[in-house]
């Protein structure tokens, strides 16, 4: 059982509406090796075509594929819940953001954003900074399968008090390495009450290998998948969340080309580890994450000198799992049976009262918001490698918010959870016009006048 990334071009939807119909007819007429897509993005798009990379599960089993769900089937909310405001925040992996693309970099946005809403859903890439993670304590740490699920309304969310923990590492021909990984283990035991119940040496190891794709994101190709499923299998009904420790094949030179160029070049691990995370949730239907394990010796010992903050998170560690250990300790429970998912207690796409994104990034929560009609926030200043123009989708009016920071985001969330239109907060503010029109029934052929009160 293999993943790879491929490339498609996909013709647009008239008007861009039914996107998430569009592509999945495409999908089922072109991908005929029985590949099943895990993670999807669109990285460019024009009023004809969407230029589209996704993430393939291959050469899997009759029995597995007809258990799982498609990740384009999508389930309209009937009802909106508002007792809580709760927020969704992205900061999609691979993609060269320069927040959040690094090291947990987009921590201080995530604890600034939490302030003002009940429940902040985030996924890994936010907060995992190697040996910290430091999320905020309403923070509901998902990977980014389970959030696209939660949007597209066919899984919810279930919070819990802890979790026990299945970890999974290589078996590293270093044996320095895995008492490292084992350590650290053993250290969040010891300090913040982690339940881990068993450590897995995998052998052979899983095959990981870092590579990037047409657009300049970051992918790669693993392979070896099946032997991550036989463990899970293995112990079921003795743990709540997997973590995967294991070497990402990186070039050499790439490592000090990442710390060397402050920040300007794409972190290579993140894109793979977020394929393997997406497939892992997928296939099992529980919160799982990755981190890398040091190749060599010689990787262990570059002399890296001061590096831009983003990057200094990983500069120090020589694990990288103690940020998922704590992301996973809490991770909310994945609930998807259809007569389970709207219980009381649980989060499901009727109560996400926003969605926060860097501007031009289409992937399925975007396009779920679009159809879900959960308002979108949209920041300009988290520049990335994207190159969509989201003025182009169908919005509702009001939905699509472009803000230039998060500074900005937190005042349109503050806005809309006081259920203020956040136009009304800014000057000069446009007339109330009103439009005569012809109102025809049955009854009677009479002019009537529609006060407008629309003031886009």
């Amino acid at each position: 059982m293999n993943l790879i990334e491929r490339q498609l071009l996909i013709p647009a939807s008239p008007g861009h509406k039914d996107m998430i119909g569009q592509i999945q007819k495409v999908i089922d007429l072109e991908v005929k090796d029985g590949s099943i897509p895990v993670r999807f993005a669109i990285t460019d798009m024009d009023e004809s075509h969407y230029q589209c990379e996704f993430g393939m599960l291959r050469e899997i089993d009759r029995n597995t594929s007809k258990k799982l769900q498609s990740i384009f089937q999508f389930k309209r909310r009937k009802i909106e819940r508002t007792k809580d405001f709760n927020t969704v925040f992205l900061v999609p992996t691979g993609i060269g953001s320069k927040i959040g693309g690094h090291a947990g970099d987009a921590t201080p946005a995530a604890r600034v954003l939490a302030e003002v809403c009940d429940n902040l859903i985030l996924h890994p890439n936010v907060v995992n900074a190697s040996d910290l993670n430091e999320m905020p304590d309403n923070a509901l740490y998902v990977e980014g399968s389970t959030i696209s699920r939660l949007m597209m309304g066919t899984a919810s969310l279930q919070p819990v008090r802890s979790n026990r923990l299945l970890v999974i590492i290589d078996d590293h021909e270093i044996e320095m390495f895995s008492n490292d990984t084992i350590n650290a283990v053993s250290a969040a035991r010891a300090t913040y009450g982690l339940d881990c119940t068993k450590v897995v040496k995998l052998s052979p190891p899983l095959r990981m290998i870092a590579e990037f794709t047409r657009s300049g994101s970051a992918a790669g190709t693993i392979r070896g998948l099946e032997r991550i499923n036989q463990v899970i299998n293995k112990n079921l009904g003795s743990f709540d969340a997997v973590a995967i420790a294991s070497v990402v094949e990186v070039e050499d030179e790439y490592h000090e080309e990442y710390f060397h160029t402050h920040g300007e070049m794409i972190n290579p691990w993140g894109g793979v580890e977020a394929m393997l995370t997406h497939a892992v949730s997928m296939l099992h239907n529980i919160p799982a994450a990755h981190s890398p394990m040091l190749e060599s010796h010689k990787v262990a010992d570059f002399d890296l000198g001061l590096v831009d903050p983003r990057l200094a998170a990983e500069a120090i560690s020589m694990t990288f799992v103690q940020c998922m250990l704590k992301g996973l300790q809490r991770s909310p429970r994945i609930i998807t049976e259809p007569d389970s998912i709207g219980e009381p207690g649980l989060i499901s796409s009727a109560d996400i009262s926003c969605l926060v994104i860097p501007d031009k990034c289409v992937g399925l929560p975007t396009l779920a918001a679009l159809d879900q009609g959960i308002p979108v926030i949209a920041v300009k200043e988290n520049q990335n490698l994207m190159k969509n123009n989201l003025l182009m989708l169908p919005w509702s009016p009001g939905q699509l918010h472009l803000v230039d920071n998060y500074w900005e985001a937190v005042g349109v969330m503050t806005a809309l959870k006081a259920g203020i239109s956040p136009g009304s907060m800014r000057r000069p503010l446009k007339d109330t016009r009103s439009e005569e029109t012809k109102i025809v029934t049955e009854k009677s052929f009479s002019e009537g006048v529609i006060i407008n009160l629309n003031t886009k």
